[in-house]
């Protein structure tokens, strides 16, 4: 039995889905870097404080946070927490000028409890979206 032109064949197919994935690696960085910046799908809350405001997006059982400052520019404390209920939470913390987070964490259908804080502002929702 001659399997050459079979072989060939299963060649050409595995090279040609090789190159695709090559290139698609290629154009996806510049998407991944945007999409550092923001939350994946609808924005179910905002709870604002003095200094800031806690962005909360919701999508498909996933739950991400972002803590915005009300005047950006200056580097200082800024934190955003998101928590589902009877897991630990997901903290970023340090010292940024707009903004911390995203912050993200699988919910299902559990509640979820959001914290954040810009220099001494800081604000707690309590168990939310529940």
């Amino acid at each position: 039995m001659d399997r050459g032109p079979a072989i060939r064949r299963h060649l050409a197919l595995g090279m040609a889905v090789l190159t695709a994935s090559g290139l698609l690696a290629f154009a996806t960085p510049g998407q991944a870097e945007a999409a550092a910046t923001s939350c994946a799908g609808r924005k179910v809350k905002t709870l604002s404080f003095s200094t800031g405001s806690v962005q909360v997006y919701k999508k498909r059982g996933w739950v991400c946070a972002i803590t915005r400052a009300k005047n950006p520019g200056t580097k200082r404390y800024m934190m955003v927490s998101v928590q589902a209920r009877g897991f630990h939470p997901a903290v970023d913390e340090g010292l940024y000028s707009r903004y911390a987070g995203p912050e993200e964490t699988h919910a299902g259908r559990r509640c979820v409890r959001v914290k954040g804080a810009v220099g001494a502002g800081s604000v707690s929702s309590g168990w939310i979206l529940c």
